[in-house]
């Protein structure tokens, strides 16, 4: 009598870890961000911004926008202005530029240039 209830039990518990066995195979995948992974914009999609941003800016002078063009010889825009739009790309690919490197941007190229070697702009 004894032996034939723990045989029950012992039978049961396999049962039991049988049913969880099917259970876990059920459950989905799940996905993963990695974060040490790179933003994933191409250098086309941050020049379209960027274009798309000078564009948007009143004190840009349209005729005159390239990527070779620079900020104040050829689009017109004084010191004042170019720290508007530096701010400006700032803003659109969620980065923080420090005032020394954004000193360095004067030309459009340079400011693709410099998001482009930009791993946390998104």
């Amino acid at each position: 009598m004894f032996r034939l209830a723990s045989l029950r039990i012992a039978s049961a518990r396999v049962l039991a870890t049988r049913s969880l066995a099917v259970r876990k195979t059920a459950v989905p995948s799940i996905a993963f961000r990695w974060y040490s992974d790179s933003s994933g914009l191409t250098r086309k999609d941050i020049e379209s911004r960027i274009f798309q941003l000078l564009q948007d800016f009143d004190k840009v002078n349209q005729d005159k926008l390239s990527p070779v063009a620079d900020f104040s010889k050829d689009l017109g825009l004084d010191s004042l202005d170019t720290v508007e739009v530096v701010m400006a790309i700032e803003e659109e690919f969620s980065v923080e530029i420090p005032d020394d490197e954004a000193d360095k941007i004067t030309t459009v190229k340079g400011a693709i240039d410099y998001i482009s070697a930009r791993d946390d702009a998104h």
